[in-house]
């Protein structure tokens, strides 16, 4: 636990990639594969099942502190992190105490996991005694611990470098093997610590990259002209793990200029859920580009990818369609299926899903990333129309026949009409790459519509947290219910807390203050003055809100500096867009 914790203080320190490297190289080759396990575990952003109910926790350490709830509420309002107060609010660990020695294996086992099955009054004796012992670095650590807030600064692609340089194993084998390591259904384990190191030979690349260069960028141009790396079907580390993901930026448009229509691909940009489809052995597997295991919440889609070969991989969305329509459900209805682990037949047939491929990253085994996509999706196309798959369930995302950028441009503005969210484009010769690649000045782009938009009324804030404590940070919006038989309302659709500059966050906090009408623990009620451009991606039908909508990933687009309260829009401008997403 002492050295984890080390490892910790030198990451959080340091702004240098390098040195962030090293420390994390050190520890893997210093370490037992037990540490290592739950090193890389957390590293990699795991978070165990919740060990102890947040007011447990707060009340063992306003007890330990001595100090009244109250004050204990003040000083959280102000650090905004719940584990830094504990840490700093606690008594000073005697000289004596010290007692931090065991390996993080063992605290974890031995000390945090128990804390799970304990009885109120056990667990806060349990963690006093803990606390006890450690001094308040090692407490800060313990809490984020518990609490599943261990935020490092430190990416993935550190993570896998910094495994590759200490076990002398490819970077891009270990992404693959890494996948699904953090899931929150078991503990890490030596043996799959060991797994994933374990050396096995890889090809080298065509050409080393530069140092400095960005980690996602190295991994895609250490691809780009090696030999595929094969998944082999008698390796249980690889059997049913999907590759890692190519992500897209966003496209701008005056690049088309310099761009020839016919060297990319386009394709409808879907809103649904990214994800492989895996078919290997007798075997399938649905993973998300978070690395969820979804086969079980799919079958249909599991009935439909058993008529594929085994040793094939594709890339694509999952969507919620009905049979015979033109158009996918809405995102609601997604989100019926994915918080069903097994859904039942009144599920399936309210909700039928269906997997729309877009890329085959592997064919009888062998993996095809290296080759050009327009090679790849021949593939993908071949697999498919052999297979004689229901294409209501299973089936190849269309290409977007258009000549030029201009009619592309006409047909993205229509993509609403058809449940989309733009347009996909993709150079036909790029290779399949790791995260968002910037070699060549990227492959994979997103040409999304400009987001929805309401002006909205400011009516509740709340203090943020991290470097934001202290200020009201997040907002909740409100839009005019202007019933002609009743005197307009303001009603509450959404809450957002990003869009704003630090100079305006400062603004609005101060506003917050002199306007607030009630307090309700963090949150103030202020009285009406400020108007926004609130942007969202979309929008659905709910009985759960107020509105009778829910709006996805809203956001300030500005400060609407210009309008009056009484100049922001109601009910009827949400209905309108609901009408257009429904076509």
């Amino acid at each position: 636990m002492e050295r984890f914790a080390h490892l910790i203080a030198a990451l959080d320190r340091s702004n240098s990639t390098l040195d962030k490297v090293e420390a994390m190289r050190c520890y893997f080759q210093s370490e037992s594969a037990e540490d290592c396990a739950w090193a890389v575990y957390f590293l990699a952003g795991g978070k165990p099942q919740k060990l102890v109910a947040t007011r447990l926790l707060r009340e063992a350490a306003y007890e330990v502190a001595a100090v009244p709830e109250w004050l204990f509420d003040e000083c959280y309002q102000a650090v905004g992190d719940l584990a830094e107060t504990i840490a700093l609010l606690l008594p000073e660990q005697s000289a004596t105490a010290h007692d931090c020695a065991g390996s993080l294996d063992h605290w974890m086992r031995a000390r945090l996991l128990p804390l799970r099955a304990l009885e109120p009054e056990a667990t806060r004796a349990a963690l006093a005694g803990v606390w006890a012992v450690l001094d308040s670095w090692q407490r800060f650590v313990f809490n984020k611990l518990i609490t599943g807030g261990l935020r490092l600064g430190v990416s993935r692609q550190l993570v896998l470098r910094a495994l590759s340089e200490a076990s002398g194993v490819d970077a891009r084998v270990i992404a693959q093997r890494i996948i699904g390591y953090t899931d929150r259904k078991a503990n890490p384990e030596a043996a799959r610590y060991r797994a994933l190191v374990a050396a096995q030979p890889v090809p080298q690349p065509a050409a080393n990259p530069q140092p400095e260069a960005n980690a996602d960028e190295a991994a895609h141009q250490s691809m780009v002209g090696a030999a595929p790396v094969s998944a082999s079907p008698s390796d249980p580390v690889t059997l049913l793990l999907p590759y890692p993901f190519m992500l897209a930026t966003s496209w701008e448009a005056p690049r088309a200029t310099a761009e020839r229509a016919s060297d990319w691909l386009a394709e409808w940009k879907w809103d649904g859920i990214r994800a492989q489809l895996v078919r290997r052995g007798e075997q399938v597997a649905i993973w998300s580009r978070g690395e969820e295991l979804l086969t079980d919440r799919f079958p249909e889609i599991v009935s439909a990818a058993q008529r594929l070969p085994p040793g094939t991989v594709l890339d694509g969305e999952l969507l919620c369609w009905m049979p015979g329509s033109q158009r996918p459900m809405d995102f609601a209805a997604m989100q019926t299926r994915i918080g069903r682990l097994q859904p039942g037949p009144a599920t399936l047939k309210k909700a039928p899903a269906r997997f729309i491929a877009f890329d085959c990253l592997e064919r009888e085994h062998a993996d095809l990333r290296a080759l050009a996509l327009i090679e790849r999706r021949a593939a993908m196309l071949a697999i498919l129309g052999e297979a004689q798959v229901d294409p209501q369930t299973l089936c190849a995302a269309a290409a977007i026949d258009a000549h030029d950028w201009a009619e592309r441009a006409r047909i993205r503005e229509d993509a609403r009409s058809h449940g989309a969210e733009g347009l996909m484009l993709k150079r036909l010769d790029s290779a399949y790459g790791i995260g968002r690649s910037r070699a060549d000045g990227g492959a994979w782009f997103k040409w999304k519509l400009d987001p929805f938009s309401v002006d909205a009324v400011l009516i509740y804030a709340q203090a943020g947290h991290g470097r934001r404590a202290g200020l009201y940070t997040d907002y909740t919006f409100a839009v005019w219910d202007r019933d002609r038989d009743a005197e307009p309302r303001l009603i509450p659709f959404a809450k957002a807390y990003s869009g704003l500059t630090d100079a305006e966050i400062r603004e609005v906090d101060a506003i917050v203050r002199r306007t607030t009408l009630e307090r309700f623990g963090p949150v103030r009620s202020v009285t009406p003055s400020l108007v926004f451009e609130i942007g969202f991606e979309g929008i659905a039908r709910s009985t759960r809100h107020r509105a009778g909508v829910s709006v996805r990933f809203p956001r300030m687009l500005r400060w609407r500096r210009d309008k009056a309260v009484a100049e922001a829009d109601g009910l009827a401008a949400l209905e309108a867009m609901l009408t257009l997403c429904r076509g």
